[in-house]
């Protein structure tokens, strides 16, 4: 082992990043902490305060410093950087959607019955946007309580309309990321996103079924004691 290599272990968290450096004889040569962001990235390092963030660091250095940390990090600089990202927006947008096309249900039950015999109150999501789009108020009268409501579903329906369209965009991302994962049998839109974004857009990294299963979180560990032979579960992976 060559005694002048000098390894660094990152506790990483979303203000800041814990780093502790280690020898070659495994002996710990400080620890520092610095914000995430540009100046703290210039490694404008400040003494670490506490006691959780440096143990981790300090465990992160000695797994590269003993062998047992081999794989290379994920990257995020590609296509399922992208997905990722899109994954969020698509999360929040399925919310607010489902949250708009209640509102018009609910709003459609208490509508004028001349408004209410128009539109379907137990029909899919899409089916009631789109027919509530369809509506034309007159905006000239809105003191009308057949016109208001008009407005107001429409102006919902509107609302669903856009989100829905920016749910697709994940979809057509995914596509051409990822063509045949995508047409894999029981794997939905959600389901393959997940997968990809877990993996990152290096897969090569994951070098076996046994790596894959570990970065999930169900590879077998022992937990033996005695005479008895058991295994659980690994719970360090991505669930």
């Amino acid at each position: 082992m060559d005694r002048d290599r000098i390894v660094v272990g990152v506790d990483t968290h979303t203000a800041t990043h814990c780093a502790a450096s280690l020898d070659g004889a495994g002996r710990l040569l400080g620890v520092a902490q610095f914000t995430a962001n540009a100046s703290g990235y210039r490694r404008r390092l400040r003494r670490a305060r506490g006691k959780s963030d440096p143990i981790d660091a300090e465990a992160a250095a000695r797994a590269v410093l003993s062998g047992l940390a081999t794989s290379p990090p994920k990257i995020a600089t590609g296509p399922i950087e992208a997905i990722r990202a899109l994954r969020v927006a698509r999360i929040g947008a399925l919310k607010a959607k489902t949250a708009a096309t209640n509102t018009l249900r609910s709003m459609i039950v208490t509508a004028p019955e001349v408004l209410r015999a128009q539109l379907p109150v137990g029909g899919l999501p899409n089916k009631i946007i789109d027919a509530c789009l369809a509506l034309r108020p007159n905006h000239g009268v809105l003191s009308d309580p057949v016109q208001a409501t008009k407005l107001a579903l429409r102006s919902i329906a509107r609302r669903a309309h856009d989100l829905r369209e920016e749910i697709r965009q994940l979809a057509q991302l995914l596509a051409l990321a990822a063509p045949r994962t995508s047409r894999v049998f029981a794997m939905g839109l959600d389901t393959t996103s997940a997968l990809l974004v877990a993996i990152g857009d290096n897969p090569e990294r994951l070098r076996s079924e046994a790596a894959f299963a570990r970065m999930c979180g169900v590879a077998p560990i022992p937990a033996s004691s005695g005479k008895t032979i058991r295994h659980r579960l690994h719970r360090g992976g991505n669930r």
